[in-house]
């Protein structure tokens, strides 16, 4: 266990692997650090990748305004299948055919979800519906209304159409759901459509670039891993508050 006087307060910027739950990433730092007081900021899927804000000791205090800001992602869309989960993990629910679309077609179908607009949570989620996370009812097979959220995009870019997949990146409010956003785009361009990957690289100020890896807070020594965290002083000042 670091000791009292040497246990840290801050954030610390993960850029987590494909494969584990944010619950993972948590359970991981507890361990290495012989620190309880761990929460994370902004669920990632397990397919999903790239960085995750943890709150340390008083650093916890901060959560609910590091959710609040703003995300940027990176991925790709497939065109031609909706699944159960609207990403590559679900069972696949229809299959279109893919017609040839060009550039400006897709970009319509973007267009269609920018700025401010409503997008229904999908079923699989940890959003609650009369206290039971959603992912729990569709596990039962249940499927019950979902009260459209308000999100915002302030941009995205199209990266590289090569049909069926095309990659894009996109900087959305705080409890927006990509993989809907993939959805959502394939139903504007008449052939369906499911995640098939994706990347936070940022969130607010905080850039994955600075943060550190599952595999080195595995390997490293925990006082060189404490030295990774932000202390809330530099935490506030990355935040311009």
């Amino acid at each position: 266990m670091l000791s009292v006087a040497a246990a840290p307060d801050g954030v610390l910027l993960v850029d987590k692997a494909e494969g584990m739950t944010s619950h993972d990433v948590v359970a991981l730092v507890r361990r290495q650090l012989g620190i309880k007081k761990v929460g994370h900021c902004g669920t990632l899927d397990p397919i999903a990748t790239g960085l995750l804000l943890l709150t340390i000791g008083r650093g916890t205090k901060v959560q609910d305004l590091l959710m609040s800001e703003d995300k940027e992602y990176v991925g790709t869309l497939t065109l031609g299948a909706t699944t159960t989960t609207q990403d590559r993990e679900g069972d696949v629910v229809e299959t279109r055919p893919v017609p040839q679309l060009s550039e400006a077609d897709v970009q319509a179908a973007f267009d269609k979800f920018r700025g401010d607009f409503y997008q229904t949570p999908p079923m699989v989620s940890a959003k609650k519906h009369g206290g039971v996370p959603l992912y729990k009812l569709a596990r039962q097979g249940k499927v019950v209304e979902r009260e459209p959220r308000f999100v915002h995009v302030y941009r995205y870019s199209i990266n590289g159409i090569a049909l069926p997949d095309v990659d894009f990146t996109v900087l959305c409010s705080k409890g927006f759901y990509v993989r809907t956003y993939a959805h959502d785009i394939g139903e504007a361009l008449g052939c369906g459509a499911h995640l098939k990957s994706l990347r936070r690289t940022k969130s607010g100020r905080f850039d994955v670039e600075n943060a550190i890896t599952v595999e080195q807070i595995k390997a490293r020594p925990r006082e060189e891993i404490a030295r990774r965290i932000l202390s809330l002083p530099q935490v506030s000042r990355m935040r311009g508050a």
